[in-house]
């Protein structure tokens, strides 16, 4: 008696994001730098509780990969992007889209 339990803690991410990298790194000026896009977007994941994938122009566009991965990865899913067709094509399964300078604004804000 009078033995407490500690709380249980999730350790699953409220949702994973998927980011247009090119599209938010341009929504400003100056140019976010990659390198410090990277590091901004890794700690509001950390601190807001989400999984963030930076996705970047390859042998398959941006827009094709973030297409491809909104229908793999488990939701809840975001997708963080300016692009009026990719917001079109993701609708069916994102459960949130956010515009690329609102995010790139929100990483900013603090530094």
């Amino acid at each position: 008696m009078g033995r407490f339990r500690r709380p249980i803690r999730f350790t699953s991410p409220v949702a994973t994001v998927l980011v247009d990298a090119e599209n938010v790194r341009r929504s400003l000026w100056p140019n976010v730098p990659k390198d410090e896009l990277a590091d901004l977007s890794r700690a509001w994941g950390d601190s807001e509780g989400h999984r963030v994938t930076l996705v970047w122009e390859a042998a398959e566009s941006a827009d094709d990969q973030i297409a491809r991965l909104v229908k793999e990865v488990d939701p809840p899913v975001w997708v963080v992007t300016s692009d009026r067709e990719l917001r079109e094509r993701v609708a069916p399964r994102a459960e949130r889209v956010i515009g690329g300078g609102s995010f790139a604004r929100e990483l900013v804000k603090g530094r």
